[in-house]
């Protein structure tokens, strides 16, 4: 079995990836593997990290190696399990390499040099429905943002997106043992460690949240108008967000960002729409969510609305203002005190680089915080 057959097998072990939602209050384990070609500040060579419901619990420092909490509730899984972070961290540290190798293999098959940016991720969910039963569950591979590779539970097949990946799917289909050992491990391993995660994450993940929704509408240079209609703060994720005229459900022009979770464990999403003025008033935000006692139809009742253009010039306004103070503050220094000028040191610099640090700086506006 090749090095991207053995990742490949080798990440089933792991308790893994990116869940889709559905209509009901699913629950999803997810973490991401990623591999770049070129890694530069602030994006490492390898990642990995984790989720449960779309909340970050879990990070992989590959510095440090180790597995660190990004939620306090997950700190609490140590008590029962000692072992845990090291555990999730060994994984990480042992598909490192692995991730290298077939992030290059992979570039072979594309006929791509090793230069040039470019990312392997490794995917795979469980899911558990809001009555506790066990459904979907997905195992993939993804190059540069494309589907690449993936695994059917079902029918024990593997699904080769491109055609690079066929290489890899006729090697993988006749390992009987490999497509049994990840289907147990999707429909069972990953199902009781979701299980566990909602244990200790119950009073966050399980709670419920009615949304607040807020109305808010801006005004384009051809005259329309967006209306914009803000959910927040709600828990669990599932809500029913549209745009009704006259009553009926409205789909034209109109656009959404989807659901993203909050900090603190709860979602927020947004839904526009694109009107015309005059027809404001026909146009009623629907709004639906667990957390409510019945469904909102909000319209916009709020302020008298600035253009567009009347907030570009308040603020170029403010910004001469700004200007002109620091300049005038800057003169009355300087005449008072024309010694006195601000020296950058090694512990107070307030500059994105070092390049004026020692020298004598004449103060003429706002030095940045």
């Amino acid at each position: 079995m090749g090095l991207l057959w053995r990742g490949l097998f080798f990440l089933g072990a792991v308790v893994v990836l990116l869940g889709g939602s559905s209509g009901s209050s699913s629950h999803f384990l997810h973490n991401l593997y990623m591999g770049v070609s070129e890694p530069s500040q602030g994006l490492p060579q390898f990642m990995a990290v984790g989720y449960v419901d779309g909340q970050l619990y879990l990070k992989y420092d590959p510095d440090t190696r180790r597995a660190l909490p990004q939620v306090p509730w997950i700190e609490e899984i140590e008590m029962a399990d000692p072992h845990y972070w090291e555990g999730q961290a060994q994984i990480a540290r042992n598909t490192e390499p692995v991730f290298e190798v077939n992030l290059a293999t992979v570039q072979s098959r594309y006929n791509q040099s090793h230069e040039g940016f470019h990312i392997l991720q490794g995917i795979v969910s469980c899911e558990l429905s809001q009555d506790g039963q066990p459904r979907g569950g997905r195992y993939q591979y993804a190059y540069d943002g494309k589907d690449f590779l993936a695994f059917d539970k079902e029918t024990l097949t593997w699904t080769a997106s491109v055609l690079q990946a066929e290489i890899s799917k006729r090697k993988l289909e006749p390992v009987l043992a490999t497509s049994q050992y990840l289907k147990s491990y999707l429909e069972e391993e990953c199902i009781d460690w979701l299980r566990k995660h909602l244990t200790y994450g119950k009073k966050v993940l399980l709670r419920t949240e009615p949304p607040v929704v807020r109305m808010t509408r801006r005004r384009g240079p051809d005259g329309q108008e967006t209306l914009i209609c803000r959910a927040l703060g709600f828990s669990p994720k599932e809500i029913y967000i549209t745009w009704k005229k006259d009553g009926e459900a409205w789909q034209e022009d109109t656009s959404t960002r989807g659901v993203a979770p909050n900090s603190d464990g709860t979602y927020h999403t947004t839904l526009s729409v694109e009107i015309d003025p005059t027809e404001r008033g026909r146009f009623r935000c629907h709004v639906d969510h667990s957390g409510l006692a019945e469904p909102l139809d909000l319209a916009w009742e709020g302020p008298a609305l600035i253009s567009n253009v009347g907030l570009v010039v308040g603020l170029l306004v403010g910004f001469l203002v700004v200007i002109l103070l620091g300049v005038a503050l800057g003169f009355y220094a300087k005449k008072r005190h024309p010694e006195n000028c601000y020296v950058p040191t090694a512990t107070n610099d307030p500059l994105p680089d070092n390049s004026f640090r020692g020298k004598c700086i004449e103060i003429k506006g706002l030095r940045p915080e």
